[in-house]
């Protein structure tokens, strides 16, 4: 049985790795917990949309204690690993991917922002339109998206595209000079190795975990479904490298 300490640990080796390809992951957390706060509101209703174990959710109720945080993510091991670390936050399984799916989290009133960090651009092109046109139908007018990734512009930009992913290669070397931080497979293979994760990685072949890469990394591709959405401002609010803190703010 996954215990509350052993979670814990599982998810500090999840962050830890995570960090080896975003050295200013926490730096990106802070600035979007920021924003959050500085939206106004001091009970916001806020999803996390591919929240994986539940690291920026964690943050975010410890910062803002007064938010309704839900998280919400379709690998069924990583939302067992949130579930077991953070019983206090109700993690919500479901594919985003799936038409109808903002009508599974029974919200009693509009979003006031969504978040996510290092997750949508895994979802191709046209199912990130229908993402953001049914999360634009459950904002409230003025309501945030703030969406952390590595976001490229090479489709218009591209001398600035490759200067951006230089910065942040650069960065990344620096931190971790000499070192060799464990990267997203091992991880995985050492999770699914413990047999406390065995039905739950079971159910990871059914479950809407599965993807095919990097599907919507261009920054115009965001900047596009969000405008179609209904997303009435739409920029860049915090940088490093091509490492991005997107914003959108609902119409």
């Amino acid at each position: 049985m996954l215990t509350h300490d052993a979670a814990r640990e599982w998810i500090a080796r999840w962050d830890r790795q995570q960090e080896g390809y975003l050295p200013d992951r926490e730096e990106r957390f802070k600035v979007l917990i920021d924003a959050v706060e500085a939206a106004g509101r001091p009970d916001p209703l806020v999803l996390d949309l591919g929240c994986g174990p539940g690291s920026l959710s964690a943050r975010l109720v410890d910062r803002l204690p007064k938010a309704t945080v839900i998280p919400v993510d379709a690998d069924p091991l990583l939302i067992g690993l949130g579930r077991a670390a953070y019983p206090e936050l109700p993690f919500v399984s479901l594919d985003l991917r799936t038409p109808g799916w903002t009508a599974s989290l029974g919200l009693d009133r509009p979003v006031d922002v969504a978040v996510s960090t290092t997750a949508l651009h895994w979802i191709s092109e046209p199912d990130l339109r229908r993402v953001y046109a049914e999360l634009a139908s459950v904002m409230r007018p003025g309501g945030l998206l703030l969406n952390g990734d590595h976001f490229d512009s090479d489709d218009a930009t591209p001398a600035l595209s490759r200067l951006e992913r230089a910065v942040h290669d650069r960065e990344t070397e620096r931190v971790f000079a000499g070192k060799e931080p464990e990267d997203w497979r091992s991880w995985w293979d050492a999770v699914t190795a413990d047999p406390d994760f065995a039905e739950l990685d079971a159910a990871r072949t059914t479950a809407g975990a599965d993807h095919h890469g990097s599907e919507s990394h261009l920054l115009s591709q965001h900047v596009t479904a969000l405008r179609e959405a209904g997303f009435a401002e739409v920029g860049t609010l915090w940088q490093r490298g091509n490492n991005r803190l997107l914003c959108a703010v609902r119409g």
